[in-house]
């Protein structure tokens, strides 16, 4: 049986201006089926051919490209912001360069190592999974597919990937683009669908890759430990930035405004709560709120200002609600909104600074992931870690301080992934740096460097005699 089409919100009108139909499970797992089939011939010619076709695709979506406009096009309607959209679309291209270097000096390293026993060597080989799922958000689209996807296909497998329902529009005209690279369009595809998608492509991966809430990912770790599978998630944030006496207050605030803001604040790496040692405190908030004041929405078009709608219409709702129980409990607002606004039939939160805040408030403890800066004091170093550290989430944070190696010995204390120092949310920018996730930020290894093509691929221990003698531990009369 068909199914029912699926109706999709433009962020900045609010009308449901397009549709689209998933596949029924049967007509996924028929492509799945597909995609394993074509593995084989894609993991068998080799490296240097898979590198030959994912440059080929590059060549077709890099600015300039016959279907990079249309893919930013999407994009843009996709999520309703400009900036961040072209910055996206360019890293579609730069990435996959990136990997298809990194993985020219993975696949050229030999592994023939002696073994305890003088004549057994140990050669050391790798096999890709087949097919490898990927559930992928809304906040980045196509950033957050080919960050998972890209690295798998360079490792040998077959990649299905299934975004966000809120932010499909891309999916046809990237897809378009992978047509034009068949040998591509065979082991890569990607699929429009919600959350039963979603969960029918657990039922037919090999490893999972997903993106998204603690929620789900709970719910998506469960389905792959029924499976007995592999996962990769990565889940909430709630990023802290610590600034010490003596670290440039113009630099810090520059950085944490944009750290915060980018993207209307709709991104895992988000800084999300500020904390500043007492001493600086109001000369920092007062330089802060000046910044943030002059940042405008990007109403009534997307090059009017730095910050885009809120793409999601329910995270409207999280982010009144964080804001409403902060106000009840006492923090102050320096600039800003006091809830998300609607303009045009979108929901819009301008760049909005909160002093007098606590960890009784959600806006301290909990994902906001809207445009929010709440700024709170510390009088020590061990009290700036443990408000940092005082949390279920660990994906990455900053700190700021007279000088980098000061930063960096703060930065070795915090539990999580990734610490920007003297600079915030620089996994935006850096993808070199391998980090895992802490906490209930997710579980792991790492999307970046080398080892990222590795997770993709299972472990092979080939022992190999090189002599023709006795072995020692056989039984003596054989």
């Amino acid at each position: 049986m068909k199914q029912a089409p699926i109706p999709v919100r433009n962020p900045r009108s609010g009308e449901y201006d397009y549709t689209f139909t998933p596949p029924t499970p049967q007509e996924l797992r028929e492509r799945c089926t597909a995609l394993r089939t074509a593995q084989h011939l894609w993991n068998a010619e080799g490296v240097e051919r898979r590198i030959s076709a994912l440059r080929r695709w590059k060549n077709l979506v890099q600015p300039g490209g016959s279907y990079y406009a249309e893919v930013l096009q999407a994009i843009i309607h996709d999520t309703g912001r400009k900036h961040e959209s072209v910055l996206e679309v360019n890293l579609l291209a730069s990435s996959i360069e990136r990997w298809c270097g990194i993985a020219q000096e993975f696949f050229a390293q030999t592994e023939i190592k002696p073994s305890s026993v003088p004549f057994i060597q140990i050669h050391q080989h790798v096999q890709p999974f087949s097919l490898v799922g990927v559930i992928s958000p809304w906040n980045f689209p196509l950033l957050l597919s080919i960050i998972d996807a890209i690295p798998a296909l360079l490792a040998g497998c077959a990649v299905v990937v299934k975004p966000s329902e809120i932010t499909p529009r891309f999916i046809e005209p990237l897809m378009h683009s992978v047509r034009e690279v068949p040998e591509l369009a065979a082991v890569l595809e990607y699929v429009a669908g919600a959350g039963e998608t979603g969960a029918e492509l657990l039922n037919n991966a090999d490893v999972v890759c997903f993106t998204g809430s603690v929620a789900t990912g709970r719910k998506v770790y469960h389905a792959a430990a029924e499976r007995f599978i592999p996962v990769f998630l990565e889940l909430g944030g709630k990023d802290a930035a610590l600034v010490f006496e003596g670290a440039d207050l113009d630099h810090a605030t520059s950085a944490l405004l944009w750290g915060s803001v980018v993207n209307a604040g709709q991104s895992c790496l988000s800084v999300e709560r500020i904390y500043v040692e007492h001493s600086i405190f109001e000369p920092f908030t007062a330089l802060l709120t000046r910044k943030a004041e002059a940042l405008r929405l990007a109403y009534p078009t997307p090059e009017s200002g730095e910050i885009g709608p809120i793409i999601s219409e329910r995270q409207t709702a999280i982010i009144n609600d964080h804001l409403s129980d902060a106000f009840a409990k006492g923090a102050v607002l320096r600039t800003g909104s006091t809830a998300c606004e609607q303009h045009g039939g979108g929901w819009w939160c301008r760049p909005t600074v909160l002093t007098n805040v606590n960890h009784s408030m959600k806006i301290m403890t909990e994902e906001t992931f809207g445009p929010i800066l709440p700024v709170m004091s510390f009088a020590s170093r061990e009290e700036a870690l443990a408000l940092a550290n005082g949390t279920m989430f660990g994906l990455s944070g900053a700190v700021f301080a007279a000088t980098w190696q000061e930063a960096e010995t703060i930065a070795r204390q915090m539990q999580c992934g990734a610490v920007s120092v003297n600079d915030a949310a620089l996994t935006a920018i850096i993808h070199e740096g391998e980090k895992q996730s802490f906490k209930f930020s997710g579980i792991g290894g790492t999307r970046m460097g080398t080892a990222a093509i590795k997770r993709f691929m299972r472990q092979q221990a080939l022992l190999v005699k090189t002599q023709h003698v006795t072995s020692p531990w056989w039984f003596s009369s054989q």
